[in-house]
């Protein structure tokens, strides 16, 4: 059984520190472009790092030629999509190679709204991992997403819960803050999931080594450039997978 990690005290993130926001991709050049400048117009201590599964539409281009320019853009190539998960692990293992104190997951669409970026260093003074969260004290900030894919994230959240035992309100959103020594605990090379189960293993791994996980509201924007990447694999995963955690749990292997 795991114990509770040692973290650093409440109120330690110091103004020299380093952060980085992970970006993965695949055909999202209608996007990058834009998304990228309003992520380091947040912050000066944030670099941006774009994970690109070698996306047909040049996306990747794109990312090397802002990096060209701009000191704080990095890209780290794929050969070929790979998932949603494996894109973070990889870009994780990366950041943790670098002097970055705390890492971002984030949506290249504009889903995440890049002006939630300050409220995350904020929250990140006094936790561990930060939530960027859709559903939250009994408020649903969602925009523009038809009833069907809201009633089917809203369940997955419930249904995450009770099988997990996980108290979070938005156990499978996407935008969060990690500080180094969290990622640093969590063995990255037996993370399974590679969908959305994805972020449900990531803060289950995290919650059960004790760290400090904090929620913050987020208002979540439907894309509206692109496509989803949305598919029925993706929620067979989400379903098994969470019984898997719960076996996990029981036996300490987290």
């Amino acid at each position: 059984m795991m114990t509770r990690m040692k973290t650093p005290a409440r109120g330690s993130l110091a103004q020299g520190e380093r952060g980085v926001v992970i970006v993965p991709t695949y055909n999202e050049s209608e996007n990058i472009t834009r998304i990228v400048p309003q992520i380091l117009a947040q912050d000066p201590r944030l670099d941006v790092l774009v994970v690109d599964d070698n996306s047909p539409d040049g996306t990747g281009r794109l990312v090397d030629a802002m990096a060209a320019d701009e000191p704080r853009v990095h890209a780290l190539h794929r050969a070929g999509k790979e998932g949603l998960g494996r894109a973070y692990l990889a870009g994780f293992k990366w950041a943790l190679e670098r002097d970055y104190a705390f890492i971002f997951e984030m949506d290249a669409d504009f889903s995440h709204d890049p002006a939630h970026l300050p409220e995350f260093l904020a929250a990140v003074k006094d936790a561990d991992m930060v939530l960027g969260s859709r559903y939250r004290d009994g408020k649903v900030t969602v925009v523009n997403w038809p009833m069907t894919r809201l009633m089917l994230s809203y369940g997955a959240n419930i249904y995450a819960r009770a099988i997990t035992g996980l108290h979070l309100g938005d156990a499978t959103g996407g935008f969060k803050c990690f500080r180094r020594h969290v990622l640093e605990a969590i063995p990255l090379d037996q993370v399974r999931s590679n969908g959305y189960a994805f972020q449900i293993e990531m803060s289950f791994r995290a919650w059960k080594r004790g760290f400090r996980i904090a929620e913050i509201p987020i208002v979540f924007h439907d894309r509206t450039e692109g496509e989803s990447k949305m598919s029925k694999r993706i929620v067979r995963e989400a379903i098994w997978m969470v019984w898997r955690l719960r076996w996990w749990g029981l036996t300490g292997r987290y």
